[in-house]
């Protein structure tokens, strides 16, 4: 294989950088998290769409009705995850919403248990239940603080059971057609329904603040293309566990972050239950027979 001109941790750290963001800029916008999420994802695939037009755009033709229907309920696993997850930002810390939403790979075991029949493992039980003792510190730290700081945490955990649903659907759909064509498509129904949601529930989709306009734009270039395209472009030089493990310190940038901007402090219940979940997934995520011969030549 070809060697990349650049190191791939350089593109997988700023890569960690751009969405340890998207919380940031959520809590810098004014608007109600709805309308974040739908002109994060509007703005997404506007930019995508000369790429997907000029080069992609056949690949439709090639997908099923059950295909559509999987990414249907895909894009509206996302949306709902969003503005689940961007309300939790109203209640609860920076820190707290983004280290329980990497909860994420625990919830996708227990759906590809209940759906694909896995087995369970020692080490998959293990790392669940020190992850889950994480989130339980997390969440009672939180209540002592105030009823709406867990009921923040929960919607977290919500949008965290939501975006497993999302890559649960979209993974078969997945592999018979490209990453833009896939993602044009879900982000395209996430759009639309977010933009009904909206109308729903009554909310406005302008005018704003010049510079909420600046948000969203950002939102849909940094964390969404910008960091996930980068993670893609680094999976072809390294083990995807490795990307997985560079998704956990997505909380630890926002909340150094958070703690700059919005002097956002946090407590020891925090620290400890957020330390315990990042440990529980690396856990569930590293293999073990790999840690052992990669300490065995450390020690050595």
């Amino acid at each position: 294989m070809e060697k990349p001109k650049i190191h791939p941790y350089i593109p997988i750290l700023i890569g960690v950088i751009s969405i340890s963001l998207s919380a940031i800029i959520v809590k810098l916008t004014e608007a109600h998290s709805s309308v974040i999420a739908f002109y994060r994802m509007l703005f997404s695939i506007l930019i995508m769409s000369p790429l997907f037009f000029s080069k992609y755009v056949n690949e439709i033709k090639i997908l099923s009705k059950k295909d559509w229907l999987f990414s249907s309920v895909a894009g509206i696993f996302l949306a709902f995850h969003f503005i689940l997850w961007f309300e939790s930002l109203n209640y609860t810390s920076v820190a707290s919403s983004t280290v329980l939403v990497t909860l994420q790979p625990l919830f996708a075991f227990i759906g590809t248990y209940l759906f694909f029949k896995e087995k369970i493992t020692i080490k998959t039980i293990a790392s669940g239940a020190i992850a889950v003792i994480g989130s339980f510190l997390i969440s009672w730290g939180d209540f002592r603080v105030s009823g709406s700081a867990l009921y923040g945490d929960i919607l977290a955990l919500i949008a965290c059971a939501l975006i497993t649903g999302y890559l649960l659907f979209g993974q078969d759909v997945r592999k018979r057609i490209s990453l833009i064509t896939y993602t044009m498509v879900v982000y395209s129904i996430s759009t639309v329904c977010l933009f009904f949601y909206v109308l729903i529930i009554g909310e406005s989709f302008g005018p704003y603040p010049t510079m909420d306009w600046v948000w969203f734009l950002l939102l849909a270039i940094i964390p969404n293309l910008l960091g996930h395209t980068l993670f893609n472009w680094a999976v072809k030089w390294v083990s995807t566990n490795v990307i997985s493990v560079a998704v956990l310190f997505e909380p630890i940038g926002a909340s150094i972050l958070a703690y700059f901007i919005f002097s956002e402090k946090l407590m020891t219940t925090q620290i400890i239950g957020g330390v315990t979940v990042i440990i529980g997934i690396m856990l569930f995520i590293i293999d073990l027979k790999i840690l052992k011969g990669f300490l065995k030549k450390v020690l050595d």
